[in-house]
């Protein structure tokens, strides 16, 4: 089996229930932050459905520089209502999708780096970006999602089975 087949079901899984969350972000609470430090709940479901489009890069190139010298730094996504966060998550996630399904094993063990500024941040082969900073890092935010809308009431669905509002 090639490891774009073992990858795409714990993929399509993960987004799957990615997709469940942010069908429950209420739109009138975008703005909201539970600490002057924190993401706004908008921008924080604007990032989870900005990440699965992060896969086709990782995948394409060999590196990517958030801030690259001369050039100007990477900007996030920004969403205004919850119908617009989903098209774009469906957008990225058929996208990513279609990546990962066509990359071959020989492409997803060569190395990829992060940089800042022409800092390497780190450098790992891409199918560990795609697990860590795409998969990992998605679950990461997800679950802030769900506190984000617990502290507004908002029934939390199901992750790995039913949730306490399901039950």
């Amino acid at each position: 089996m090639s490891l774009n087949e073992m990858l795409l079901p714990e993929f399509d899984e993960e987004m799957k229930i990615t997709r469940k969350f942010l069908e429950r972000v209420p739109d009138d609470k975008f703005g909201w932050k539970p600490h002057e430090k924190s993401m706004s709940l908008g921008a924080l479901a604007a990032h989870l459905a900005e990440m699965p489009g992060w896969t086709v890069p990782t995948i394409q190139q060999s590196s990517l520089d958030l801030a690259p010298p001369g050039g100007p730094p990477f900007q996030p996504t920004k969403t205004s209502s919850r119908r617009e966060t989903l098209e774009l998550f469906d957008k990225n996630i058929a996208a990513a999708r279609t990546a990962i399904a066509n990359a071959r094993d020989e492409a997803l063990v060569k190395p990829w780096t992060l940089l800042m500024g022409g800092q390497v941040i780190f450098t790992m082969p891409r199918i560990g970006v795609l697990r860590s900073m795409v998969m990992n890092h998605n679950v990461h935010h997800r679950a802030q999602l769900g506190v984000y809308l617990r502290l507004h009431n908002v029934p939390i669905p199901g992750t790995y089975g039913p949730s306490a509002d399901e039950a």
